[in-house]
């Protein structure tokens, strides 16, 4: 029973991280059809906001805000340099962003070191939950993901910001017809993405390594969810990190983390074998 138990928590704590992390990249897909492969670096620049805040004496806390900041900043920048230039060309985009992969990674190194960084937990005080002793900091995590997911998707279904990037994904040219400025949504929906990873880092920070590799760990299962559940639809990140999540967290409990990589390729091909566009797909 303990064991379902803190199963049952371990897999609701990836789920609802990788779903952090899946937001930002399937909301920067969706509106802009750029594939980001820089967004495991934009995770991993969040993570080292907080090695800089720490070495700046400054609480933890105070990196989940400048993490965001720092992040969307980044994003903005990016993406009136380089990102931009290249709408509407889908394979300069995977090569670009790349590119920009490699150099914050190169960068990271440069500034910090090739070597792993640790973070101090800032709650290390277990807590109590049926009968499990589980640690409180990924229950924060799981509080804070949550949050942010559900005020995601509120801007996206329930204001009229949302209304409008909706509107630019389902048809741009009529959007641009109508009097809405896509290219300030394109503009400001990249730096938010950025900003969801770079939050998600941030996050996630004290139970990782830190390190310049740890971007791409999060980066393969997000590309997966999104592609089982559908990238021309919100929720359909969900029911694809859900599925992913799950199956990992699962397989790896009861056999080695190389079998659970496995199962959750074969469970992808499966899926998107069945349904190329995804779980969920736009009625247009």
């Amino acid at each position: 029973m303990n064991f379902a138990i803190g199963l049952g928590l371990d897999t609701l704590s990836f789920s609802l991280s990788l779903l952090l992390v899946s937001l930002g990249l399937v909301i920067i897909f969706g509106l802009m059809n750029v594939i980001n492969m820089a967004h495991g670096e934009f995770f991993l620049l969040g993570a080292y906001s907080v090695v800089a805040v720490q070495q700046l004496q400054l609480p933890y806390w105070a990196a989940l805000i400048v993490a965001p900041v720092a992040l969307a900043l980044v994003g903005l920048v990016l993406e009136q340099l380089i990102i931009r230039h290249v709408y509407h060309r889908f394979i300069d985009t995977i090569l670009a962003t790349w590119g920009i992969s490699i150099v914050l990674k190169q960068l990271i190194i440069i500034g910090f070191g090739p070597t792993s960084q640790s973070i101090v937990n800032p709650l290390p005080e277990p807590v109590h939950i049926l009968g499990v002793v589980y640690p409180s900091f990924r229950l924060f995590i799981m509080g804070a993901a949550l949050a942010v997911s559900i005020a995601t998707f509120w801007v996206f279904y329930r204001s009229n910001l949302g209304l409008a990037i909706r509107g630019v994904i389902a048809n741009r040219a009529m959007a641009a017809s109508l009097g809405l400025n896509t290219r300030r949504m394109d503009r400001w929906t990249f730096a938010f993405g950025a900003a969801l990873a770079g939050f998600a880092g941030a996050v996630m920070a004290p139970i990782m390594s830190v390190d310049p590799q740890m971007g791409g760990g999060f980066l393969i299962p997000a590309f997966l969810s999104i592609m089982v559940g559908g990238v021309s639809h919100l929720f359909g990140v969900v029911l694809g990190v859900g599925l992913i999540g799950s199956t990992s967290t699962v397989i790896s409990s009861l056999d080695t983390q190389l079998a659970a990589q496995i199962a959750v390729f074969l469970l992808a091909i499966v899926i998107i074998r069945l349904w190329p566009e995804g779980l969920i797909t736009r009625k247009r």
